[in-house]
């Protein structure tokens, strides 16, 4: 989405600019490139404050390409699989700003968990480090995917941003959040890797907009079957 921002910015400096220098021979008063601008900021303004950018995510949702659309559905597609990889419940998925919209959620796209059925712990235990481990492995598996298939990650920014206020939380330093992110990425790849199969079946079952339940029978079927 990042290339899209930055082209449609681009796109829409060009035509205030060119609107302006056109005003003296088409009859427009220059109040209108003014004004048009000020509207541009101020519901940009509003949208930020207001509405935390779910506007403008949505509007760039609709001019994003095949690529990044595809791209999306591969980075969602790591966190669904290793999720369900190390037993955490998956209630849902979206894969477009319009589909988490209409879920009440921000973003491009995302995999939706059921931490309320997860063990109740308490951080003087030594559960919470392998809640913890799991975690990290599933918030850096986008990334890992996106690496897994194309050999960089765009996305991830955000999935980044929490896991490390999450470590911080736990009272971790800035180095070893750093140090826990690369492990986990580095695990979350080998997961990827030795169920390729089941990625690949799942990616399918995802971009059909399958339900959890037929995506997760897709997995099961997949692992089953690369086991043979």
């Amino acid at each position: 989405m990042q290339q899209t921002a930055l082209n449609l910015v681009a796109i829409g400096i060009f035509g205030i600019t060119f609107l302006s220098l056109l005003t003296p021979f088409i009859n427009i008063p220059p109040s209108v490139p003014a004004g048009m601008t000020l509207v541009i900021l101020v519901l940009g303004t509003i949208d930020t404050l207001a509405w935390q950018n779910r506007g403008v995510t949505l509007f760039l949702d609709f001019f994003a390409s095949d690529r990044e659309r595809e791209r999306v559905l591969h980075h969602e597609a790591g966190h669904f699989l290793v999720a369900y990889l190390l037993d955490i419940p998956v209630t849902g998925y979206t894969l477009t700003a319009w589909e988490a919209f209409k879920q009440g959620r921000s973003g491009n796209g995302g995999v939706i968990f059921d931490t309320d059925s997860l063990p109740k712990i308490n951080k003087k235990t030594q559960e919470i480090s392998l809640i913890t481990e799991k975690y990290c492995k599933v918030f850096m598996a986008g990334i890992a995917a996106e690496k897994f298939v194309y050999g960089a990650a765009e996305g991830g920014k955000d999935d980044r941003a929490v896991l490390r206020s999450a470590l911080r939380s736990l009272g971790l330093s800035q180095q070893n959040c750093l140090l826990k992110e690369r492990t986990a990425q580095l695990q979350a790849t080998t997961l990827i890797e030795e169920n390729k199969v089941a990625y690949q079946a799942l990616v399918s079952s995802m971009k059909d907009r399958k339900s959890v339940q037929d995506c997760y029978e897709k997995i099961k079927t997949s692992l089953v079957f690369s086991t043979k």
